[in-house]
């Protein structure tokens, strides 16, 4: 049967379902890591919809001397995080304990506060009707000029004839991977989600405030970026 995403089990499931995905919080910490901000020793830096806390748990081991913040709206996945957290003794490192916060980015409201950001798979769950624009605006409001963003979502690619053979290949993935029912489970990835292309991609983030964005992760549709605030 398709796999029943849970608070607890998000990432099992999610590992299932996405062919790298274990390794995105490494990469995406790395990315911000070193970029010309969130290089420097006490970087601010966000971890925007934390969900059950792959990166703060990455952002920890590779930087501890980070000041971060971890926001989500749902109380139940921040209860998960730092409770996954506090087992591998990472909720409160020498640095300082992460700052909590049960929150949308807009709800936040802090201009200009954080060096970097992190936002893995958050952004395909809201509607293209202005509420995109609104998450990436207040993302690059809360960030000094010159700061960055890594990006990661599901992403409608452009159709072309092979567009189905890509689509086969992540039912075989997630066979392979030991789902039962990997149709299902790909129709549970995509359902409620609203993905787009990257030319609307491109569009949305420079009128959010942000340069190109320049691809930094692909498999199959789902696609990472590094954006960058424009001064």
């Amino acid at each position: 049967m398709a796999p029943t995403l849970t608070h607890s089990n998000y990432d099992l499931v999610v590992q299932q379902l996405i062919p790298g995905y274990a390794s995105l919080a490494r990469l995406a910490v790395s990315l911000l890591a070193a970029s010309p901000l969130a290089s420097a020793t006490g970087s601010a830096v966000l971890v925007a919809g934390c969900g059950t806390g792959a990166e703060l748990l990455e952002a920890r081991s590779q930087r501890p001397d980070w000041q971060l913040t971890a926001i989500d709206p749902a109380v139940e996945m921040l209860t998960v995080a730092r409770q996954r957290l506090a087992q591998d003794g990472l909720d409160g490192a020498a640095a300082g304990a992460i700052n909590w916060r049960q929150s949308t980015i807009e709800e936040l409201d802090a201009p200009a506060a954080f060096d970097g950001a992190l936002s893995v798979l958050v952004l395909q769950s809201l509607a293209d009707d202005g509420a995109k624009l609104a998450f990436l605006t207040a993302l690059a409001r809360s960030l000094r000029p010159g700061g960055q963003l890594v990006l990661v979502d599901l992403m409608r690619s452009e159709r072309s004839p092979l567009q189905a053979q890509v689509e086969q290949a992540w039912l075989g993935f997630q066979r392979a991977s030991g789902l039962t029912a990997a149709a299902e489970a790909l129709d549970a990835l995509s359902q409620g989600l609203h993905p787009i292309g990257l030319a609307r991609l491109t569009s949305l983030v420079n009128a959010a405030g942000f340069c190109d964005p320049a691809l930094v992760f692909k498999a199959l549709d789902v696609e990472g970026f590094l954006l960058q605030r424009r001064a």
